[in-house]
């Protein structure tokens, strides 16, 4: 009979999960949004009508609240962009009587936005994360992980998580949040939907900024004392007279 896994093996299984999605979340982060959402929409081919509809509206979403690049007033010779990008390794989980619409609201939104995802949730509930880990895996996506419901109080407490995406009632959102604030490490964000039929959350046009950071990205082409053209210029070979 197998041994039944103890507290140190549960940690030690999600301390490898977490490892995993720490290796794999720059790759994802920087493949972009339109790759993301192409893997996302290929992923959804496979579902029901309605579950489907909830992955190409957070997909569309992007478009409108994530996925520009804005250039803002620099010195000459310098060009500073504001984009957003993924926080990092996020915790997707639900009541065993949430509607599947939310469950695959949250994860599309983390996945998009660049976010790995845990998948965790009771065995009851009508997404079976293995299902959709195998599913989206096969898409061409490697940034999800599904972990048993039992495993959750642990992989919240891990230090290395950037936020969890919760619905279901208000009682197991508050002490969700309240097991993120008691843990070490950074401030970890806590997205919340208690309204799982209306969504008024996960439906929201802006819903997606939840999961993301501001980054800016500065190109200096006067770093050396020229201008782009003399370093182009210069990285050549030496001109024989």
């Amino acid at each position: 009979m197998p041994r039944q896994p103890g507290k140190g093996d549960v940690t030690m299984t999600i301390d490898t999960v977490v490892n995993t999605h720490l290796a794999v979340w720059e790759s994802w982060n920087a493949l972009g949004y339109e790759a993301r959402c192409a893997v996302l929409r290929r992923w959804a081919e496979s579902l029901p009508v309605a579950w489907r509809a909830m992955v190409e509206y957070q997909c569309q979403q992007t478009a409108h609240q994530v996925a520009a690049v804005h250039v803002m007033p620099g010195p000459t010779g310098e060009t500073n962009e504001l984009y957003c990008a993924g926080r990092g390794l996020f915790v997707v989980t639900a009541a065993a009587e949430t509607p599947a619409e939310a469950i695959l609201g949250q994860l599309t939104a983390a996945l998009v936005t660049g976010n790995t995802v845990v998948l965790c949730l009771p065995e009851e509930s009508e997404v079976q994360a293995q299902t959709v880990e195998s599913a989206l895996t096969h898409s061409g996506c490697n940034a999800i992980s599904a972990v048993p419901e039992s495993m959750i109080d642990t992989l919240l407490a891990h230090p290395a998580i950037a936020g969890v995406a919760y619905a279901g009632n208000m009682a197991a959102l508050q002490r969700l949040a309240r097991q993120v604030a008691a843990r070490e490490g950074a401030l970890a964000a806590v997205i919340g939907e208690t309204d799982v039929h209306a969504l008024p959350v996960v439906g929201s046009p802006t819903y997606l900024l939840r999961f993301v950071t501001e980054r800016t990205r500065t190109i200096n082409i006067t770093a050396v004392g020229g201008n782009a053209t003399l370093l182009e210029l210069g990285s050549g070979e030496p001109i024989e007279n």
